[in-house]
């Protein structure tokens, strides 16, 4: 078992001294992930199980009970659980949320629909825009007027917002939706706005604008605001499920909530903004292969991480994941850009593709073969799972290619049925395209590679790097299967497969930061600024975040981060600009013009000498001290290369069946050396090694692969 140091995060430790147990819980489309750590001895803990679509908290509830079973304790001795959830992005795409009602100025009940008058697709005569959550006829608009330097040009009419609220309330409306013009320069109206709901409602859920995103740009603005509103009640009953739940169990510690942004925060936090949740298991997973990159040393890496639904890729360079404010949400046209819900948030920046293990395989009308980007999910999950699934899928192409042990998988405690996956790729594949059962096996990993290899190659191009540049780290259940594959598509000569790698994004929300960032938006010229309009709106943002962060979060170990959405005059495209120290010191606006140049050929390949610059939005960024955890061990069990046998499977090099030797990944000391073709077996996941690779375990704990060229 690999062990991992010390504590040193922010939170407060047991009192009274002892060991701190944190544990990460991630859930997923078809698996809810666990790891507990000792953070004093080391000792670390891993588990699995199947999603609860119809109640998440379930799975986490017996998941839980499982796990801490396992050394004869009940919930109440862990100390910190950090829990990331799908719950909130589910709602949206499902439109299982909330009777929604805006409030808005009067002349803006349409920017739902209005939105950026641009079309994703110029060619496409039948064009679908996303349905708005919160339906015209419970969209009222109120008479006020705030103009953009926040001054008052018309006062708010009282009577016109309790009509609106009226007629929302009198349509059942169950959370409401403020966002008034300008409101994020001058947030007075808004807030009246709500003092008048709770007299008329009290206790109904209100989200302001100013708020949840006090940032120009009047679309993504009340886009973000209404998918808070729409989300907040049924996240609100979720989490005081899972409290009341865990409390049942004994747990008396600290829950936390992972944020899309990578970092945590409390889960009262969670409840009052949702939206800050909306993509945290994919954030903590890339956190998780940030952690070991630093570990490893890697400059750059691309992180793969393949669960059962969707695979998701992740740039990180200098051991930080990059990060973005453009999100969209509940695709017409899954993952096509342009085609969602705009959400305005700090996310973790990465791509989602339609492939993960539980991906459904099938002939189209013309005969060529698919593959997703439709799951069979947790239920029934693949044929091969034995629980009435009938689709073949990417899992049961791997069990038939020879990559998966049907008596290991999860360390044995799921069997898989091959018959059962055979069936399902002849009747549906095979036979329709007159081809043999392994040729369709292959040709669904293959395409899937394929798929997720033409994502990467447009993600990392859109970053301005080349993926030849990076080493991939591949996590998930499924990561690990496909990874050496994917690579060699991409030109990718160095593999990382991290220790737990099946349940790595529980382990990301482990080492992840306690965070908060605020934002104002400050339309200025720079040559306008001066250090002390950015000490006044730095100090500003520093109060916010101060209020936002948990009460058990030490200030004095904070690290803060000041940077500026900035771009030519003129231009409709913001850059990111971080401010060196994070301070406002006399060469601040310099550097703030350097930062911006740097950033902009990067991904624009060149400046425009002397043109004027402007900054849009300022943004303070709080972190508290890294929890960080060390690999400090391998598993005292760890003998040679570890190898137990051999396993005929399909090499995709050669095109054909060849030996693989099969190792035990508990079973491999450090530095030793071992040849591909391999497969690599741990309980939570499987590598595949091609033929012509190199692999090694290194002192963390990691896998290391390096593939032929």
């Amino acid at each position: 078992m690999h062990g991992f140091g010390p504590y040193s995060g922010p939170l407060r430790k047991r009192i009274g001294g002892g060991e701190l147990i944190t544990l990460g819980s991630d859930i997923g489309g078809t698996f809810t992930d666990f790891v507990e750590v000792d953070e004093a001895s080391g000792r670390v803990a891993v588990h699995k199980t199947l999603t609860t679509p119809d109640d998440p908290s379930r799975a986490i509830e017996a998941g839980v009970d499982e796990l801490v079973a396992r050394r004869g304790a009940d919930a109440g001795s862990i100390d910190v659980m950090v829990h990331g959830t799908t719950l909130v992005i589910n709602a949206v795409i499902e439109r299982k949320g909330a009777r929604t009602g805006l409030v808005t100025t009067k002349g803006f009940r349409d920017v739902l629909e209005i939105g950026r008058e641009k079309r994703f697709d110029a060619y496409d005569l039948q064009i679908e825009f996303p349905v708005p959550l919160v339906p015209r006829y419970l969209r009222r608009e109120v008479a006020e007027r705030v103009h953009a330097s926040g001054a008052v040009l018309a006062p708010l009419d009282e009577a016109s917002v309790r009509e609106a609220l009226r007629v929302l309330l009198d349509e059942g409306c169950e959370s409401i939706a403020v966002c008034l013009l300008h409101a994020y320069r001058n947030p007075a109206h808004e807030r009246r706005v709500r003092e008048i709901a709770l007299g008329m409602a009290p206790g109904i859920p209100v989200t302001l604008s100013s708020d949840v995103l006090p940032e120009m740009r009047e679309y993504e603005r009340t886009t973000t605001t209404t998918v808070n509103a729409y989300a907040k009640p049924v996240a609100a009953r979720y989490l005081t499920r899972l409290e009341e739940r865990m409390a049942a169990r004994g747990f008396a510690g600290e829950l936390l909530m992972m944020q899309s942004s990578g970092g945590i925060n409390s889960v009262a936090f969670a409840r009052e903004f949702p939206v800050q949740v909306i993509e945290s298991g994919p954030a903590a997973g890339t956190l998780g292969a940030a952690h070991f990159a630093r570990l490893a040393k890697l400059d750059k890496v691309l992180a793969f991480d393949m669960g059962g639904t969707t695979a998701k890729l992740a740039l990180v360079e200098g051991g930080r994941a990059t990060r973005t404010h453009d999100f969209e949400v509940a695709h017409v046209h899954r993952f096509k850009p342009g085609s969602g819900i705009p959400v305005r948030i700090p996310v973790v920046d990465l791509i989602e593709i339609g492939a993960g293990g539980g991906s459904i395989a099938r002939r189209t009308p013309v005969g060529t073969l698919q593959v997703g980007p439709q799951s069979s999910s947790a239920v029934p999950g693949p044929a091969c799972y034995g629980h009435g699934g009938t689709d073949p899928t990417v899992s049961d192409a791997d069990l038939l290619l020879g990559y998966l042990d049907p008596d290991h998988f999860l360390g044995g405690r799921m069997k898989l049925d091959r018959a059962a996956a055979e069936r399902a790729v002849k009747a549906a594949l095979a036979d329709p395209l007159g081809i043999a059962v392994d040729e369709a096996a292959f040709g669904v990993h293959a395409i899937v590679n394929e798929n997720m290899a033409s994502a990467a190659k447009a993600y990392a191009s859109e970053k301005g790097e080349n993926p030849r540049s990076c080493a991939l780290v591949a996590f998930g259940g499924a990561g690990p299967v496909h990874a050496c594959d994917l690579a060699a598509r991409l030109g990718i000569r160095t593999v990382l497969i991290p220790p737990r790698a099946g349940v790595a994004a529980a382990f990301g929300m482990i080492v992840a930061p306690v965070t908060y960032e605020a934002v104002r938006s400050r339309r200025t010229l720079l040559s306008a600024l001066t250090p002390e309009i950015l000490e006044e709106v730095r100090e500003e943002m520093r109060a916010e975040c101060a209020q936002r962060l948990p009460r058990t979060v030490d200030p004095a170990g904070i690290a803060w981060e000041f940077s500026v959405d900035m771009r030519y005059l003129g231009q409709g495209y913001d850059v990111n600009a971080v401010l060196p120290e994070g301070g406002a010191h006399a060469d601040a606006v310099a550097a703030l013009r350097e930062a911006f140049e740097a950033s902009y050929r990067k991904l624009y390949g060149r400046t425009f000498s002397g043109a004027p610059l402007e900054a849009m939005s300022f943004r303070l960024t709080a972190s508290a001290h890294r929890q960080v955890a060390q690999v400090t061990g391998i598993s005292p069990d760890a003998r040679g290369d570890g190898r137990v046998g051999t396993r005929r499977a399909f090499c995709p090099r050669a095109r054909a069946w060849a030996d693989f030797a099969v190792h035990r990944r508990a079973a491999i000391a450090p530095g030793v050396p071992f040849p591909g073709p391999a497969i690599v077996e741990e309980n939570e996941s499987t590598t595949v090694i091609p033929g012509g690779a190199r692999a090694r375990v290194d002192e963390h704990g990691s896998l290391i692969v390096e593939l032929a060229e």
